[in-house]
């Protein structure tokens, strides 16, 4: 198949790295791959100055990291506007992967390939993104894929079951791994920062005071794209890291005994798989996939927007046994390897080759008639 995927940009979001490793592993199955994305979103200077007023440094656009070393055809638009159906190849089946560019998908002719909406969150529930818009694109003729069930059962209450597959996400084994470890000699929880609400830091952070005032050495480790803010300040002694290699990232997943996940919404939350897979125990909201991840002992579900229940959550692995600790990190890894990008892939490429044949049939129908 020619396949298309049409990006927003190519920043350091967890769903641009889905998207890539789905081109890279597509393209390696045979299949001719495209990726057509937007530069970096240009930032006001309103927005700078805002930024520093509130203490929160220089903002910085966002370098791409997830298609570096990858073979794939790349076109990246000069500038900032929308892509037309002049900016893509013709091809079998065309991607939007964000609400704007199924706006722009939904316009191209059929000749740019059979239409497909792969949605990796509900953007209508983002701060700053035009609900009515974004819901209006749930609307369009295009197939839906899906990485959490709680997205899918979304789309099929709009659309019915037959308009949406569910293709879960997996985690690359060969980016995050570790050894079988015991705990950490001083007790250690991690988490990513986000100064965007919904991910949850606050509350993330009042847990981890709340468990500290019972386990006195408690240590915090987090990483995150820019300066933490003034009304979100992390605790004093916490070790941070800014915009760390992607490499690096397992080696700060792998020095936690647990890692903490307080999003309030999320289509999926690719930190809970990447630190199952570092053998990090996840203590999580019911947010995007952790319903599923966090069964049957591979982490701990906790109520959302609860820090005291999250902090009992931490103070509870704090006081495992070593040999506890051990049972869950190993559930954990199991969980997080036993679905693989391969299983995922395979579901991703069926569920095109199906989309792509109904488009065929559907088009020879209306040249007959």
């Amino acid at each position: 198949m020619r396949i298309t995927f049409v990006l927003p940009d190519a920043g350091i979001a967890g769903g641009i790295r889905v998207v890539a490793t789905y081109a890279e592993r597509l393209q390696k199955r045979g299949h001719q791959v495209c990726v057509v994305c937007l530069p970096p979103r240009p930032i006001r200077l309103r927005d700078q100055l805002r930024s520093l007023v509130k203490g929160e440094g220089w903002t910085f656009s966002e370098p791409c990291q997830h298609f570096e070393d990858k073979p794939i055809e790349r076109k990246i638009i000069n500038r900032w506007r929308p892509i037309t159906a002049d900016d893509v190849p013709d091809a079998d089946v065309v991607i939007a992967t964000w609400w704007e560019t199924a706006e722009w998908v939904a316009q191209f002719p059929s000749s740019k390939g059979a239409k497909v909406y792969f949605i990796q969150h509900y953007e209508a529930l983002l701060a700053g993104q035009p609900m009515e818009r974004v819901k209006a694109t749930w609307h369009l003729p295009m197939h839906k894929i899906t990485v959490s069930r709680w997205l899918a059962d979304l789309v099929r209450a709009e659309h019915g079951a037959d308009s949406v597959t569910l293709v879960p996400n997996s985690v690359s084994t060969e980016q995050f791994f570790a050894p079988p470890r015991g705990k950490q000699p001083v007790p250690t929880v991690g988490l990513m920062y986000s100064r965007a609400t919904w991910k949850g830091s606050a509350i993330s952070l009042q847990a981890f005071s709340l468990a500290a005032q019972a386990v006195p050495e408690l240590q915090l480790v987090a990483f995150g794209v820019g300066q933490p803010s003034r009304q979100v300040p992390l605790p004093k002694g916490a070790k941070y890291i800014i915009r760390p290699p992607q490499a690096k990232l397992r080696e700060i997943y792998a020095q936690c005994d647990a890692w903490l996940f307080g999003s309030t919404i999320e289509g999926f939350g690719l930190p809970i798989l990447e630190a199952m897979a570092c053998r990090t125990p996840v203590i999580g909201t019911p947010a995007g996939a952790a319903p599923e991840l966090l069964q049957q002992g591979a982490g701990i579900l906790v109520r959302p927007e609860d820090p005291k229940h999250m902090a009992q959550a931490i103070e509870r692995i704090c006081w495992m046994t070593e040999r506890e600790w051990q049972l869950m990190s190993q559930v954990a890894h199991q969980r997080a390897t036993s679905y693989t990008w391969d299983d995922a892939t395979h579901l991703f490429e069926a569920a095109l080759c199906q989309i792509v044949r109904r488009s065929r049939h559907k088009n020879l129908i209306q040249d007959l008639v």
